[in-house]
């Protein structure tokens, strides 16, 4: 049960602040329920005082407080170093949980005791305002009660799903990369507006309003994004004019090949590793 978990992070940063922060706010779990260790003893005061979270000077030191679910929120390259002084104190195999981009299941559980239980994420940026779309893949050892928790633990931050792991370089390209994307647009619609003579901080909440509109209207109505645009455009209207020169500029297939750049470089750092 969540309820009674004891959960640990092993790095402080933005997402396992993130995720903290998630966790607390859907009252998932209590604050006294998790434990942090960072290398920076100045972001471990920090996530105390603001979460009234535990924080432990050592990974030995956390993953004896947190026995049941450890995240394992480091860069890449401090994974290996992490997962050799943690791997003494996790011969009870608890939930381990990385979010560690690009880092494969195999080279995870490899450096811990066999049979422990490894799930891969992809979250992204929205995590930070609890808006993240994060995949989950799970290794060998993780029953469908683990996956079941580690599902529920992302919902809190956000929406949550299972996907193969063969699938999560093009989950980065999509979702991983993807604000970034819609951050460009949204740009390109606030310059728009003032072009158009539009102040620019009416036209950057007219632009980010729409945005969030559009989207809820998708997620709320179940609706495919093409029947709803077909909902928008009249026949001779402004929107078709618009439209029609979104499509004479190829902004479709700069869109797709976007998506497709991006998981092709998620491959090739994936190999690097």
């Amino acid at each position: 049960m969540i309820e009674k978990s004891k959960i640990g992070f092993i790095g402080g940063g933005n997402m396992g602040e993130a995720l903290v922060k998630g966790l607390i706010g859907a009252s998932l779990v209590a604050p006294e329920q998790i434990y942090v260790y960072d290398v920076l003893p100045a972001r471990l005061d920090y996530l105390k005082e603001t979460y009234k979270v535990g924080v432990c000077k050592t990974i030995a030191e956390l993953a004896e407080a947190a026995r049941d679910v450890l995240f394992i929120a480091v860069k890449p390259q401090n994974m290996a170093q992490a997962l050799e002084a943690l791997a003494p104190h996790v011969v009870h195999a608890p939930l381990v949980i990385s979010i560690a981009a690009g880092v494969p299941i195999a080279a995870i559980a490899g450096g811990l005791p066999e049979g422990t239980p490894v799930v891969r994420v992809m979250p992204n940026t929205p995590a930070l305002v609890l808006q993240a779309a994060s995949a989950l893949a799970r290794g060998a050892h993780v029953t469908d009660e683990k996956m079941q928790t580690a599902l529920a633990l992302f919902r809190a931050v956000g929406m949550a799903v299972e996907v193969e792991e063969k699938s999560m370089d093009a989950v980065t390209g999509l979702s991983g990369s993807g604000p970034a994307y819609f951050l460009l647009l949204m740009e390109a619609f606030i310059d728009g507006g003032v072009l158009m003579g539009l102040p620019r901080p009416v036209a950057r909440d007219l632009a980010v309003q729409t945005a969030l509109g559009a989207a809820r209207m998708v997620l709320e109505t179940g609706r495919h994004p093409a029947e709803l645009k077909d909902m928008i455009t009249s026949p001779g209207g402004t929107t078709i004019a618009g439209l029609q020169e979104l499509e004479d500029s190829g902004v479709r297939g700069a869109l797709m090949r976007a998506v497709e750049a991006a998981t092709i470089r998620s491959k090739e750092l994936g190999k690097a590793k």
